[in-house]
Order: structure tokens, then C-alpha cells, then sequence
């Protein structure tokens, strides 16, 4: 092989590597998280969907989850539209206001 042609295949190599390193691991790792999340969810948990709808979880099965989002307003969402849980506010940052 030529000092060229080494060259080139070291560039190729070196290229697939940053592709696997900078795209497809994170997005991976985030998949994981993801779903993580969704498996994770339970009645009673306080979640944002996707829309920025904001509700507790009072119903849930393999595909859905019903919110509700006001006293006596339950909304039904796929399970896939949960964004993530809404952390409870502690005692300290209530009292800054």
C-alpha cells in the first residue's frame, strides 16, 4: 500500500470513529434515559407531556396515561408523550418569594 492510500483509510477510520463517539452513543444513552423514564412512571406522579401540559398521572397502562390537569379535568395522552417528571419544590424555594 502506498503512504496515500494508508493515509485515506486512517482518514476513513478515523472518521467512522467520530461518527460512533459525537452521534450514535449519546443519542444511545438518551434513548436508554428515555426510556427509563417511561417505564418508570407511577399513579400519583406529577409529569410535563411533550405540549408543556403539566398533571398528575391518575390512570396508566401500556400505551396510555391519564393526567389530570385541573380538579375534575382528566385528560388521556400516549404514554410517549410524557417529557419527563415535575420535581416537587422544596420548603426553602417556596419561602423566597
Amino acid at each position: 500500500m502506498s503512504q496515500e492510500a494508508t493515509s485515506t483509510v486512517f482518514m476513513i477510520v478515523v472518521m467512522i470513529a467520530l461518527f460512533y463517539f459525537m452521534l450514535y452513543r449519546p443519542q444511545k444513552k438518551q434513548a436508554a434515559k428515555r426510556k427509563e423514564l417511561l417505564s418508570s412512571l407511577a399513579v400519583g406522579v406529577d409529569v410535563v407531556t411533550i405540549g408543556g401540559v403539566y398533571g398528575r398521572i391518575k390512570a396508566l397502562d401500556d400505551k396510555t396515561v391519564k393526567l389530570e390537569v385541573a380538579p375534575g379535568t382528566e385528560i388521556t395522552f400516549a404514554r410517549a408523550a410524557i417529557n419527563g417528571k415535575v420535581a416537587k419544590e422544596t420548603e426553602a424555594s417556596e419561602g423566597e418569594d
